[in-house]
């Protein structure tokens, strides 16, 4: 059975008490989402004029699923009807049925899509194989279990990741999420070119991407937050070009 966090209800929002951190801004959550994580990895742009039939997202903490909704709501508002959204996400304290209802009923404009969601999360939690849908146009694949070693076993049939969403709780209170180990993975199933957002600017954390091979900006961050970072993979560790 995989671990549930303990939460707590503040204000009406979800509270990890064993991270003390909250699972999206009290500013609002969901503008959160679009800016950092949509807006972070240019998605409007890129699917408006998209080529290719595949598109991956890979995400480090699912938590109460609003990032998957967000950029499956703007997939199927602006993809080819015939292209598929790969969604890969990684959660190693799955909320229970219960809270991840509450928590998605605070975004009531997501409905049409969190409502076949909700109907099979547990599926998702309980097999481990992917979930299709909106007739088969997003692809979700739910890895539960550390980031790191999920990733390690996963299996993509030489298919790369197009853009990560790193979105564990804040590095200072849950530093495993964000180790040198995830950013080497995160590299490696990646292409030149593909992009990453992230809500943190911690020093680590930027220089543990560039290590690995990104290009990282600052960039103003939402809400609270002074600055957060994006960047694309520019070398794969160990190209001939590598110095």
């Amino acid at each position: 059975m995989p671990l549930t966090p303990h939460i707590e209800w503040r204000d009406g929002q979800p509270y990890a008490t064993k991270f003390q951190d909250v699972y999206f801004s009290t500013d609002h959550g969901l503008q959160e989402t679009e800016y950092v994580f949509l807006q972070g990895n240019a998605l409007t742009q890129r699917w408006q004029n998209l080529a290719q039939q595949t598109f991956t997202i890979a995400e480090t903490g699912f938590g109460t699923g609003l990032n998957f909704l967000c950029a499956a709501k703007l997939w199927l508002e602006l993809a080819p009807k015939n292209a598929q959204l790969h969604f890969i996400s990684t959660e190693k304290y799955p909320l229970s049925q219960a809270d991840i209802t509450q928590a998605l009923a605070l975004w009531p404009e997501l409905s049409l899509i969190s409502t076949p969601f909700m109907a099979e999360y547990t599926r998702a939690l309980q097999s481990g194989t992917p979930l299709m849908l909106f007739e088969s146009r997003i692809k979700l694949n739910l890895l539960i279990g550390d980031a790191t070693l999920s990733l390690q076993a996963l299996k993509l049939n030489n298919t790369s990741v197009d853009a990560w969403f790193l979105d564990g709780f804040s590095p200072a209170k849950n530093p495993e999420m964000w180790q040198q180990a995830l950013f080497a993975q995160i590299a490696a199933f990646s292409h030149t070119q593909s992009t990453f957002s992230t809500f943190t600017s911690a020093g680590h954390v930027r220089r543990g991407l560039i290590t690995a091979g990104f290009a990282v900006q600052k960039k103003t961050g939402f809400g609270k937050k002074r600055e957060m970072l994006t960047g694309s993979l520019v070398r794969h560790i160990g190209d001939a070009n590598d110095t």
